[in-house]
């Protein structure tokens, strides 16, 4: 049986950028929970917001909790990416919910469940954001982490998508090692100094029931008025 490119449409979540969706396996299937990790500034928030504006062309509703950016200050990053999406959120299909840093640390598990009662009264939203969990699990403990993706695997199996994105030295090891099994999507960001130049760099490390070949590495640089652009590799490295 053939798939129609609509109904691939719909069944991916899609960066809108066909060079980053071939990398990805064709994009992040529907329903999945995804990990999003990396150091700071080695574009997280960048491939959040790609995703974010390829699910909105793509006819999806997203839903965006941000501890990073006010909803107008995200809506300016994006802008000067040349992601246009306040449209998109006048017509109620982009709802962004920030969250004080200063504030949702200290008390983590009300958090959670106020993020998670959020994700249930929107059940109309495909694509679920959380850029990013790393002051909430300042907070945290181990189990109150764990069970908060457990919860999250149970909207995934309803056909909404998760990603959630943390520093990668936000948790010890142990747990950042079951948090990644956790997920069917995991997605690696790093940030290298290459001669005198950084380079950002994405890891595809998994994405199942991808609908092609994954592809390994991807290194990026982040441009006004593009967002992502792929560099070769040999010109990362010359």
């Amino acid at each position: 049986m053939y798939t129609s490119l609509e109904e691939t449409k719909t069944n991916i979540i899609s960066t809108g950028h066909p060079e980053i969706d071939k990398k990805l396996g064709g994009g992040v299937p529907m329903g999945s929970l995804t990990l999003v990790e990396g150091q700071s500034d080695a574009g997280k928030s960048v491939l959040c917001q790609q995703l974010i504006w390829g699910s909105l062309k793509n006819g999806h509703k997203v839903l965006v909790f941000t501890s990073e950016n006010s909803a107008r200050s995200l809506l300016s990053q994006m802008d000067s990416l040349g992601l246009f999406v306040l449209d998109y959120m006048l017509l109620g299909n982009l709802k962004v919910y920030s969250m004080k840093p200063s504030e949702i640390g200290l008390n983590s598990s009300k958090t959670f469940e106020t993020i998670l009662k959020t994700i249930d009264k929107n059940r109309g939203y495909q694509l679920i954001v959380l850029d990013s969990l790393t002051p909430i699990i300042s907070g945290t403990n181990d189990s109150e982490l764990l069970n908060y993706f457990e919860q999250c695997k149970i909207f995934c199996d309803q056909e909404i998508t998760i990603l959630n994105v943390i520093h990668t030295n936000a948790v010890n090891n142990n747990i950042l090692i079951r948090l990644r099994s956790a997920c069917d999507a995991h997605l690696k960001l790093t940030l290298e100094k290459i001669g005198d130049k950084l380079v950002k760099t994405l890891e595809v490390a998994k994405v199942r029931g991808a609908i092609d070949n994954t592809g390994n590495i991807v290194t990026f640089e982040v441009e006004p008025e593009i967002g992502m652009k792929i560099m070769p590799l040999r010109r990362a490295f010359a």
